[in-house]
């Protein structure tokens, strides 16, 4: 069985992770090792930061992501600062600040994996999920903004689906889906 260590402090992502590749022979284990992000637009620049510093202290294969909530109504925002955004104002914020808008409640939730093995060059692997945000939080499952998350073909949230559900239609999910083909072809 192959290790690979996901560099995080979210539990909700190595779940997520730990569901993609149990069919795999892969064994996610997490490691909260920190690292600071920079300020981008782009979550594969802080992917590919987060990377360089993570390969100097530590020399096992791992995994890290940067994701992120690009709303059109707001002109992307919060994007690269999502976590950011989510820890000061939350679902309510956000929906708050689409309060008068109707017509127009498109985001893309994008998630950029970036995997690396000792003394060797990271790959990058990013998946997007198309959908809209809901008028009021619906569910209890997941995380961060998944209440207010419908993707596009369903009538319920990312938080109204138990994991396996929400990885057939999120960006995480799709991201890792790229990073098993490549790890299955090796």
């Amino acid at each position: 069985m192959k290790t690979i260590y996901f560099i995080t402090g979210n539990k909700g992502k190595v779940l997520e992770a730990n569901k993609k590749f149990s069919n795999f022979n892969i064994q996610v284990i997490q490691k909260n090792l920190g690292y600071p992000e920079i300020q981008t637009d782009s979550l594969e620049e802080v992917v590919k930061f987060g990377v360089k510093r993570i390969q100097k202290k530590f020399n096992q294969p791992f995994i890290l992501e940067d994701a992120g909530l690009f709303i059109d109504a707001l002109d992307g925002f919060p994007g690269v600062y999502s976590a950011y955004v989510f820890y000061r104002i939350g679902c309510p914020g956000i929906l708050k600040l689409l309060a008068d808008v109707d017509d127009n409640r498109k985001a893309t939730f994008r998630s950029v994996f970036g995997y690396c093995e000792p003394g060797k060059k990271p790959k990058l692997f990013i998946g997007e999920s198309k959908g809209s945000i809901s008028k009021k939080p619906v569910g209890e499952h997941g995380f961060g903004y998944d209440p207010i998350f419908i993707p596009y073909g369903e009538n319920k949230t990312f938080a109204q689906m138990e994991t396996e559900e929400k990885n057939q239609f999120s960006h995480r999910g799709k991201s890792l889906e790229k990073f098993i083909d490549y790890f299955k072809n090796m």
